[in-house]
């Protein structure tokens, strides 16, 4: 049997492995480089458009990134640093298409005003706090605030329209937000690193065992999903960037690293309206906060999006209870993911959990006027007939071990690595995509130590201006840096 010999071998055909992929070529174009989908496509899973929310995830609206305490004091700390890492992506972002490697920035990102918008004495209390400290700090200077129901009409006319005029409301704006076709941006890093006669594609692809080997290599075998045939990569390094389906194949590679991991799959849904009508009428990304009991992921909010160049507005999500790690998965894949190492800290989560899992469930319960119900508290006047549910992607929630070895449920990514860096893994979700290039580098920084430490360090800064800074300190590079990839990027 012929095995193929190469660098990289990437498994998962999203952003996060497309990412790794470009940097690595960029870094040392000799490397030998092969890409395994399980789909016909690539981006077709969490990173399609229509799977996940879009938003270039910077802290600017999204409520659930700056948690408040029993006392009622607003921390920013998660914020600035989803602010500082999605700063990164926006900087390979815009090279990229400076050395046109990337199309017409529109074709991927467009500017997309993101907005926080809430109601009620206690919510306006604890949105003017967030504001203070966030505008106090370089990386949100630009944040906007109004409690002006005339100013919010500017801003936000659907959500404004029809609503009580004696309710108490407040909402801030931050003008260069982006909306990012993720799937867009996917497939088109994807074509150029196909242009490459060092990188091959493999679709309808499926990983589906390991053997690490003496020298630190690995034998992986892939198996085509159409022929039924069976082949083996040998590969000296494996990223898993598989999105839901990371979990099981971090699990099947046996690293010590793996054990105590389990995942959460929750499931989403969209109410999508295409009507023009309606669509031109609201122009931003605005973000609410979240049910008591939601999950982090469920942060309500009403988005301009346009997904393949097609223009819409999308609400949600509507979370539901899965057990399927990827839209195209297997009812199975939780169960199949219990093993002895992860049982304790996944039963510990789901007895912790209830309320959680009971929220999920009622969610999947909901009928369409429910979710339209929901969607009125930013769309008073909305109507029924105008929207239709859409089904989004899978996210698997990280589940870990905590000091005592019982079950934490994370929300957020995490970086798994084999501890000779042969082999790297992320599970997770938001923020995600947004910060596919800062996660990318600590990939490279833990993965290729050696590299990262000599060759490769300075050609990263010419792509990257900001590497070895750090932008939540430094707000003359961050306003440098800004004002060159949103001019770059078009989102000024």
């Amino acid at each position: 049997m012929t095995i193929q010999k190469v660098d990289v071998l990437l498994v998962g055909g999203g952003v996060m492995s497309a990412t790794l992929g470009t940097l690595l070529t960029k870094l040392d174009p000799s490397l030998k480089i092969t890409m395994v989908e399980r789909l016909d496509h690539v981006a077709h899973e969490s990173t399609d458009g229509w799977n996940n929310a879009g938003t270039g995830h910077a802290g600017y609206c999204e409520l659930n990134y700056t948690a408040e305490d029993a006392q009622g004091n607003v921390a920013i700390d998660r914020a600035l640093v989803i602010n500082a890492n999605f700063e990164v992506s926006l900087q390979l972002w815009a090279h990229m298409v400076e050395n046109g490697v990337l199309p017409e920035p529109t074709q991927f990102i467009n500017p997309t005003p993101h907005m926080s918008f809430v109601w009620g004495e206690d919510n306006v209390a604890f949105l003017r706090q967030r504001h203070a400290k966030m505008s106090a700090h370089h990386l949100f200077k630009e944040m906007e605030y109004s409690e002006d129901p005339a100013v919010l009409r500017e801003w936000m006319p659907l959500v404004m329209e029809g609503r009580d005029p004696s309710e108490k409301v407040a909402a801030t704006r931050v003008l260069h937000g982006a909306d990012v076709d993720f799937g867009s941006l996917t497939r088109n890093l994807v074509k150029r690193l196909q242009e490459k006669e060092s990188f091959s594609l493999l679709l309808n692809h499926e990983v589906d065992d390991f053997d690490h080997s003496h020298d630190g290599s690995w034998f992986v075998r892939v198996n085509d999903r159409k022929s039924g045939k069976s082949s083996t990569i040998n590969a000296k390094f494996v990223f898993l960037g598989a999105g839901g389906g990371a979990l099981p194949l971090l699990q099947a590679s046996g690293i010590d690293e793996a054990n105590g991991y389990g995942g959460f799959p929750v499931s989403g849904q969209w109410l999508v309206c295409k009507d023009p009508a309606i669509v031109s009428q609201h122009h931003a990304k605005v973000y609410g906060k979240a049910a008591i009991g939601a999950p982090p992921m469920s942060v309500p909010h009403l988005d301009t999006r346009i997904i393949n160049g097609e223009p819409a507005l999308l609400f949600g999500p509507y979370a539901g209870f899965t057990t399927k790690f990827l839209k195209a998965g297997s009812k199975l894949d939780l169960l199949k993911s219990v093993s002895i190492s992860n049982l304790l800290p996944m039963m510990s989560v789901g007895i912790n959990n209830m309320d959680l899992t009971k929220y999920l469930i009622s969610e999947v319960m909901q009928s369409h006027e429910d979710r339209v119900a929901t969607l009125r508290g930013y769309f008073p006047s909305c109507k029924d007939e105008d929207w239709t549910l859409a089904e989004a992607g899978q996210r698997v929630q990280v589940i870990k071990k905590d000091a005592e070895g019982r079950g934490k449920l994370e929300f957020g990514t995490e970086l798994v690595a084999a501890k000779d860096g042969s082999l790297a893994a992320l599970l997770g979700a938001s923020p995600g995509a947004s910060v596919s290039v800062q996660a990318m580098i600590e990939v490279l920084e833990r993965c290729f130590k050696d590299k990262m430490q000599s060759e490769w360090k300075a050609r990263l800064k010419e792509i990257i201006p900001s590497y070895g800074e750090d932008l939540k300190t430094n707000e003359a590079l961050l306003n440098s840096i800004r004002e060159h990839t949103l001019s770059t990027l078009k989102l000024k």
